[in-house]
C-alpha cells in the first residue's frame, strides 16, 4: 500500500495554514492555531483517529476565530481527501460513540465523494474558550466539504459544553478510524466503481 499522507499549504489573506498528515500513524499531534480549544479539539481528533498530525496557523485572531476555525478544517479536510487518494480498499463507512463524563456523542460517517453533514452539538453557551461554540459545528461541517464525506454528529446527552464538544470530536475521530481503514482489496468501495 502506498503510504497514506498528505502536505497541505492555505494562504489567504485571512490565514496561513501549514500542514503534513499521515492517516497510517499513531495519533502523534502538534497543533498550534493560536485559538487554545480549537488545539485541544483538533488534537483530539487526530490521537483518537490514528492521524499524525502537525498544523500551524496565523490568522486574523484580531477580527475574530471564524477563518481561522473554518481554514484550519478546510485545510485538514483537504489533506484528508488528498491522503485517500482514489479511496480503493477502505472500509468507506464508520460509526462509533463517544462518551466524556456526562456527555454522550455519536458519529457516522461515510468516504463516499458527497459532502454533507448533519451536526447537533447541542452547545448552550457562546463560547469555548477563545473558540465560538457555532464555530466547533462550523469545523465539522467545513472539514465535511472539503473532505468530501458524508458526515453525521450528535451529542445525545450532556450539561457540560467543553464535554460535549471533546466528546463529539471523539465520536468523529473514532468513526473516521474505521472508515479509512484498508481492507486489503483493490477495489473502490461502490457499486458505481469511483467515490
Amino acid at each position: 500500500m502506498n503510504k497514506r499522507e498528505a502536505r497541505v499549504e492555505r494562504k489567504t489573506r485571512e490565514t496561513q495554514i501549514e500542514l503534513t498528515l499521515a492517516l497510517d500513524g499513531t495519533g502523534q499531534h502538534d497543533v498550534s492555531t493560536g485559538i487554545g480549544m480549537l488545539d485541544h479539539l483538533l488534537g483530539t481528533l487526530a490521537k483518537h483517529a490514528g492521524f499524525d498530525l502537525w498544523l500551524r496557523c496565523t490568522g486574523d485572531l484580531h477580527v475574530d476565530d471564524h477563518h481561522t476555525a473554518e481554514d484550519c478544517a478546510l485545510a485538514l479536510g483537504q489533506a484528508v481527501d488528498e491522503a485517500l487518494g482514489e479511496r480503493r480498499g477502505i472500509q468507506r463507512f464508520g460509526s462509533a460513540y463517544a462518551p466524556l463524563d456526562e456527555a454522550l456523542a455519536r458519529a457516522v460517517v461515510d468516504l463516499s465523494g458527497r459532502p454533507w453533514s448533519e451536526v447537533s452539538l447541542d452547545l448552550a453557551g457562546r463560547e469555548l474558550g477563545q473558540l465560538a461554540a457555532e464555530n466547533a459545528e462550523h469545523v465539522l461541517r467545513s472539514l465535511a466539504a472539503v473532505l468530501r464525506a458524508s458526515i453525521h454528529v450528535d451529542v445525545l446527552r450532556g450539561n457540560n459544553d467543553h464535554h460535549k464538544a471533546e466528546a463529539a470530536f471523539k465520536a468523529l475521530a473514532l468513526a473516521l478510524r474505521q472508515a479509512v481503514t484498508p481492507t486489503g482489496s483493490p477495489d473502490v468501495p461502490s457499486t458505481k466503481g469511483v467515490l
